[in-house]
């Protein structure tokens, strides 16, 4: 059995209520910023992205999926979006007929190139310039453990499916 708290502490909620605020407020600029650049929902930036950062463009269906916390069929829908206007491909896995992969092709490329410098600019501007690199280092150190807590449990992408 393991030892629950019954309630979170002051210190804990006042950084859990931060920590939704700052989400809260950052995701929207965000969202305008890449929506104006590249015509591209933060979801579809972050699947272009995960490709651009894989080693030959390229993932899996389900990795791509696990990787961005998002539903296959979530996915599957966005992917669809992005191919349709030539930013991927989705081809079966060489490896394992059953499985997709998605790749990244050049106007997907030229689409992220085109975001990159205003998406950047953006999350300097309003998550990292109130902050000393010391602040931005431990910000990465804490919520790299949270995330990694997180992850600990299997990827949505490997549990079972509700009956329909």
């Amino acid at each position: 059995m393991t030892n629950t708290p019954r309630s979170l502490t002051p210190t804990q909620l006042a950084a859990y209520l931060a920590f939704t605020e700052v989400g809260s407020l950052l995701r929207p600029a965000v969202e305008t910023q890449l929506k104006d650049a590249g015509g591209l929902s933060y979801v579809q930036f972050q699947l272009l992205a995960r490709l651009n950062d894989a080693p030959g463009g390229t993932l899996r269906m389900t990795d791509l999926a696990d990787g961005v916390v998002y539903s296959r069929s979530g996915l599957t829908y966005q992917a669809t979006l992005l191919e349709q206007r030539g930013y991927v491909t989705r081809s079966p896995s060489p490896e394992d007929e059953r499985s997709t992969v998605v790749a990244l092709t050049g106007a997907g490329r030229d689409v992220l190139a085109a975001v990159f410098p205003g998406h950047i600019e953006t999350v300097h501007r309003l998550l990292f310039a109130p902050l000393s690199e010391a602040d931005a280092a431990d910000l990465a150190r804490i919520l790299g453990s949270v995330t990694t807590h997180l992850r600990s449990a299997p990827p949505r992408s490997a549990s079972r499916r509700r009956p329909s």
